[in-house]
């Protein structure tokens, strides 16, 4: 499987995208996203992820999937782990609504705030979030690798 996020708004502190499944040559619009801002010199819980195509596994370890255990029940398989960040450790897709709601991570949601005017907000995140886990935790039930390519429409 190869999802695309595609960044079209980075502001001062945060970055809107939307996110497609390119795996069958066509994007196939799956939800918005949202992460922290832009920077060249990375600071810790608040850069988003650098440009490049990086492989979701899932991850068991740790208090989000603790949380998302209780939160999801038998839904819940793992988080998905954006794996190998350049810089980075424990890159997660995962619910929220803001900027405050990610160090680094990707959240996903159906809906937006645009960032033009005020910091942007990603919304129904929890719809999206399950509708997009369980796509992808599917694919990598059965074995199959998941990759996630972020590219930038976002700069000049």
């Amino acid at each position: 499987m190869e999802l695309l996020v595609t960044r079209f708004s980075s502001q001062k502190n945060d970055t809107l995208s939307t996110l497609h499944d390119m795996s069958m040559g066509v994007g196939k619009f799956m939800c918005f996203g949202l992460e922290d801002e832009r920077r060249d010199v990375k600071v810790m819980g608040e850069t988003r992820i650098p440009e490049g195509r990086y492989e979701i596994k899932f991850r068991i370890e740790g208090g989000f999937h603790n949380r998302y255990v209780e939160k999801y029940g038998d839904f819940h398989k793992g988080m998905l782990h954006i794996t190998d960040v350049p810089g980075f450790e424990y890159v997660l897709i995962h619910t929220g609504n803001s900027e405050k709601d990610t160090a680094g991570c990707y959240l996903v949601g159906d809906a937006l705030e645009t960032n033009i005017e005020k910091e942007g907000k990603i919304l129904s995140s929890g719809i999206a979030y399950k509708r997009i886990y369980s796509y992808i935790s599917n694919e990598l039930e059965k074995g199959n690798r998941v990759f996630i390519r972020f590219r930038n429409f976002d700069t000049i």
